[in-house]
């Protein structure tokens, strides 16, 4: 084989892997933002897109921006989970919407729910959803950066959440209601 053809070949084998790696990587993605995409969630599984979410790292923290829609007017929980899956489990011998995603982010073991500032590190503000349905709104995660969050799910809940755990558990957002891998 002449050098020039062996040459060619190599480089359009090296150029068809860079591409190969660039078509699994998020357009919007950078060093500090990356955009998810946010689905409808039921215990039968991953339903259509209601929108997204933009992370960006800040010096303040990690900033929030959604542009969401079709869900139910009101507060709503708004948590980081410790798992990178929207599906359904099992979970007390019956189907939920999510429970693949496990538990709320919480790496330095926070004994409670809490504030964004004060609990595990997975708890996000409320999340004021519109008497349209929508949320466009920008939040800030002071304790949070984008590498913490890589490879986990972003969770809507129900209900709103009282940053407690009393009268019910996790703030009682209930049900989860919409998700998005973090990838």
């Amino acid at each position: 084989m002449p050098s020039s053809l062996f040459n060619f070949t190599i480089l359009c084998a090296v150029t068809g892997l860079a591409m190969a790696g660039c078509a699994n990587t998020p357009m919007s993605s950078s060093n500090n933002q990356h955009r998810v995409i946010i689905h409808a969630v039921s215990a039968q599984g991953v339903g259509p897109a209601i929108g997204n979410i933009h992370f960006k790292d800040t010096p303040a923290g990690l900033v929030i921006n959604t542009n969401l829609s079709d869900l139910p007017p009101g507060p709503h929980g708004f948590h980081i989970h410790e798992k990178g899956s929207c599906d359904p489990a099992e979970k007390d011998g019956k189907m939920g919407a999510a429970i693949a995603a496990g538990g709320h982010f919480n790496p330095n073991q926070a004994p409670h729910h809490g504030t964004p500032t004060t609990g595990h590190l997975g708890d996000l503000p409320i999340l004021n959803v519109d008497a349209q349905g929508q949320a466009k709104t920008s939040l800030i995660a002071p304790r949070l950066k984008l590498a913490d969050i890589h490879g986990l799910a972003v969770m809507i809940h129900a209900g709103g959440d009282n940053y407690a755990d009393q009268p019910k558990p996790l703030g009682g957002g209930g049900e989860r209601i919409a998700c998005g891998l973090i990838q």
